[in-house]
């Protein structure tokens, strides 16, 4: 196990005033800087894949399959699309004005970076999940404090000691620690904090940042259902969905949580799950070098508290589990009751797939918005109205049909979750646009201050028969705009050339 060096507490008040510095001086305005930056990400990325790579293996024993696509190339990709939209979205943007009074005038919202602000990183995807956030704060124009999470020890260590070469050191900064060291730094004053993690340190980094009022990302998870349609082609459903829920040994925030199956097509989908399940991972999984592992013991401890909770007649497949190497089966278990007191409560968060009986899709609604929104929701069904009709009548932060985990890897989409599941979303220009502030700006005429005139006390009649044309614009009938413009033209004369009678 490699021994992590926590940051102390005490210097975490001057590295963050340090960058409070930085930023001020306008370093990271510079959207030259900024590209730079992102070129410099990339070829650490490029240059460091391999001890990546190692690093993430000892952490989770993450296979290079799954490594690499799954976390490295992600945050490369990210990269890329910043320096080549980066003009584009950090250019001002004018609006259509609706307000006459303003029509000669300039309007426009400028994107300013938010400052300094901090990411919170998660141990399950330590790259991805660390370091596609940091590219949006860096493209953004700020300065960034990198926190990766303690538990995948591995990985923070390597980001410590490379990643510092290729960043300038004056606008970002890696910072260690577990309790004590983040909630020091949750208590200085930031432009934004990204935490991704569980609801629990969601709400404490939340009331952390509310004593500040510092805006946050909370990318969270929750239980995410898939749910197979009758009509679902099993043999692709069950291979799509065991993919997804197996992946990085299950520990994924959109993993499918549960799968809520047709009861008369119950032992049909079983004896497929079995099929798959020795076709992806062969007799012993044990010894299969593309499954991973439990990221600790603490974790290890409470998914087999799970498995042990249930006799063996309902476990489909595996149950196996070995602690000294960090190893849980695959494992599917049967016939879970809606409301079970173990796998259905909290999200599960591991390779334990729990299979709930339903009678119909409407029964499946209703299981699923019995819970708070998930992260994800998966479909299976050849049909477009079923899986129109589960969406109309649920809500969770993304939807996938007929596949698990993809949407996640496509960063064309936000990704984000509602309620329970998070709040906020990133990937490409929401990335952008999480640490960016839109600054309304105005830019007034100085010419016809004779006509602008009218809004000036002291008020009279004729001063808001023109000011009401001007807010609520021409009746809709001829006659009526007639009319209006006749009384305005009429006011127009008498205030600007007559002594002005006050409203009584």
């Amino acid at each position: 196990m490699v021994d992590l060096e926590y940051t102390q507490c005490d210097a975490i008040p001057v590295l963050v005033q340090e960058l409070h510095h930085t930023f001020q001086t306008g370093l990271t305005k510079d959207v030259a800087f900024r590209k730079q930056q992102l070129r410099n990400m990339i070829r650490f990325l490029e240059e460091h894949t391999d001890g990546i790579l190692n690093a993430l293996w000892g952490d989770l024993k993450k296979h290079r399959v799954e490594a690499n696509i799954g976390e490295v190339s992600l945050v490369v990709d990210e990269c890329k699309f910043m320096i080549k939209n980066l003009d584009r979205l950090a250019k001002p943007t004018s609006t259509k004005k609706r307000f006459k009074m303003n029509i000669l005038d300039k309007t426009y919202i400028r994107k300013e970076p938010k400052g300094v602000v901090a990411v919170l990183g998660a141990w399950n995807y330590p790259i991805n999940l660390l370091l596609i956030p940091v590219v949006g704060a860096i493209a953004a124009g700020c300065c960034v404090i990198i926190k990766p999470s303690e538990v995948s020890a591995h990985t923070a260590d390597y980001l410590t000691r490379n990643l510092p070469a290729y960043l300038d050191k004056r606008a970002y900064t890696i910072i260690n620690g577990g309790v004590a060291e983040t909630t020091t730094l949750l208590e200085q004053k930031l432009g934004h904090i990204f935490y991704t993690g569980n609801g629990t340190v969601g709400k404490i980094v939340m009331a952390a940042a509310s004593k500040n009022l510092v805006p946050v990302t909370l990318e969270l998870g929750g239980k995410s259902p898939a749910i197979v349609a009758p009509d679902a082609d099993l043999e692709l459903t069950v291979r799509r969905l065991l993919w997804g829920k197996f992946y990085n040994c299950g520990q994924t925030c959109v993993a499918p949580d549960y799968v809520l199956v047709p009861t008369n097509q119950m032992e049909q989908f079983i004896a497929a799950v079995r099929t798959v399940i020795q076709e992806f991972y062969t007799d012993n999984a044990q010894e299969c070098k593309s499954y991973g592992r439990i990221i600790n013991h603490r974790q290890f401890d409470r998914l087999k508290r799970l498995i042990d909770s249930y006799d063996k007649d309902k476990i489909v497949v595996g149950g196996q589990t070995d602690r000294d190497d960090l190893y849980i089966a695959p494992t599917v278990i049967k016939d879970i009751e809606v409301n079970d007191a173990h796998l259905m409560v909290d999200e599960i968060f591991g390779p334990i797939l729990p299979i709930v009986p339903i009678k119909n899709m409407n029964e499946a609604i209703q299981v699923v918005n019995a819970r708070d929104h998930p992260l994800a929701l998966y479909i299976f069904t050849s049909n477009t109205a079923t899986y129109n009709h589960i969406l109309e009548n649920t809500n969770s932060g993304g939807a996938l049909i007929n596949d698990t985990l993809m949407h996640l890897q496509e960063l064309s989409l936000p990704f984000g979750g509602v309620g329970a599941s998070g709040m906020g979303n990133y990937h490409g220009d929401k990335s952008f646009d999480t640490f960016t502030h839109e600054r309304a700006t105005m830019v007034k005429s100085t010419h016809f201050e004779s006509l602008l005139a009218v809004r000036y006390p002291p008020y009279t009649d004729d001063k808001y028969t023109v000011m009401k044309f001007l807010v609520y614009g021409l009746p809709p009938s001829v006659l009526g705009k007639v009319k209006t413009l006749l009384e305005v033209c009429s006011a127009s004369v008498r205030a600007l050339f007559r002594k002005p009678q006050t409203i009584a």
